[in-house]
């Protein structure tokens, strides 16, 4: 009777850790979903960045949400993997809770990044680098950006990150902390190594365009992609190779 109850307590953390994930993506897409109908008052924001902290703690909120958007589905494996071995380490005890304080944890590190993001579009936005409506690089600096990115793609940082992230189980044995302060600890090391595989990545929204959904979309599922296909770091270098040769070409054809 004990066995079962403990099963059915375990059955029921996985399934309200995985609603709550699918739950906090959802709503982070219908966020941006929103913003980009809105989008006109958005980029109205550009000329008068410099001079308007409403306006770029409003830029921060959609940089934040926008990553829980993009990076929260790919973090799910690493999620879950926490909640087994919780699960084996406590049984019943404050599963789902620590489970969160990990996700907290892990989001806090993208929030991080999303207050440089949004700070480094306000500087790039106040000298004119940044074009309307969809705040995305000119066609050359965008392409310059494609390159470096490409060749980010290929170096020793990427590739050690993408291992750690690829690798739930190993990450957790080799970082595993007691107690609801260790799981946030975990959360954010584990963000930090996930900042550290995707953040070139994610500039590439200067590209695209910060508000274009499709982009955003398309960045969500590769970086889902490369963490979960069975060779994620050959994948991660060819992917690098042809955003190099994309970018080349755009350079080529732009002057």
């Amino acid at each position: 009777m004990m066995t079962q109850t403990i099963t059915a307590v375990i059955r029921r953390d996985r399934i309200i850790i995985g609603l709550a994930i699918g739950i906090i993506s959802l709503l982070a897409w219908i966020y941006m979903v929103q913003m980009a109908i809105d989008s006109t008052e958005m980029m109205s924001m550009a000329p008068g960045m410099k001079s308007s902290p409403e306006m770029l703690w409003l830029n921060i909120m959609m940089w934040s949400v926008m990553m829980v958007a993009m990076m929260l589905p790919s973090a799910s494996p690493m999620i879950l993997c926490f909640t087994r071995v919780t699960e084996q380490q406590n049984k019943s005890d404050g599963v789902t809770l620590k489970t969160l304080v990990f996700i907290t944890g892990y989001l806090s590190v993208w929030c991080v990044f999303s207050v440089m993001a949004s700070l480094l579009q306000f500087a790039l936005s106040g000298s004119g680098i940044l074009s309307l409506p969809m705040v995305k690089f000119e066609s050359q600096v965008g392409a310059f950006l494609l390159v470096s990115v490409g060749l980010f793609q290929w170096s020793t940082l990427k590739q050690a990150c993408l291992t750690k992230c690829r690798s739930p189980l190993s990450f957790l044995l080799l970082e595993w902390r007691r107690g609801y302060r260790g799981a946030f600890i975990m959360g954010v090391r584990h963000g930090v190594i996930c900042t550290g595989c995707c953040w070139a990545l994610m500039l590439l929204m200067f590209v695209g365009g910060v508000m274009n959904l499709i982009w955003m979309a398309a960045l969500t599922v590769y970086v889902l992609v490369e963490k979960v296909i069975p060779d994620g770091r050959l994948f991660s270098r060819i992917s690098g190779l042809l955003l190099v040769l994309t970018g080349v070409g755009v350079l080529i054809t732009s002057t």
